[in-house]
């Protein structure tokens, strides 16, 4: 099972929420769903701006602590790092996670196969 370490903030960047979750889209699906659990109205947490992805449960437990220490500025290093426009991965995450699923796909009926009378 893989398990993620995220940094999410809101849309001003005021906050930075480092996090620890096994599902990532289920995740950002509950910070939409209750915006003012954490904050107020003026600071929902709904711009995820990093997250890696690990193996085991144990290597994450070490990093979440790890950057959970981190000062605001060794945060800020991390995410423009790999995010320099601070964009919002919410949006590639959720194509990313459509694109995995595959539809059931009826066979062709065109498929079978049919003798040929000359």
């Amino acid at each position: 099972m893989k398990h993620y370490i995220y940094i999410i903030t809101d849309r001003n960047r005021t906050n930075l929420h480092v996090g620890l979750c096994t599902d990532m889209i289920k995740t950002l699906q509950f910070y939409c769903d209750m915006p003012t659990l954490f904050f107020d109205k003026a600071q929902q947490l709904n711009r995820l701006v990093y997250f890696e992805e690990m193996n085991t449960e144990e290597q994450s437990m070490e990093r979440f602590k790890t950057m959970s220490t981190f000062t605001r500025a060794q945060k800020e290093k991390m995410i423009r790092s790999v995010n320099p426009d601070w964009i919002d991965l919410t949006i590639g995450l959720k194509a990313e996670s459509n694109m995995r699923v595959r539809p059931y796909l009826r066979p062709s009926l065109g498929t079978a196969k049919r003798s040929i009378v000359f």
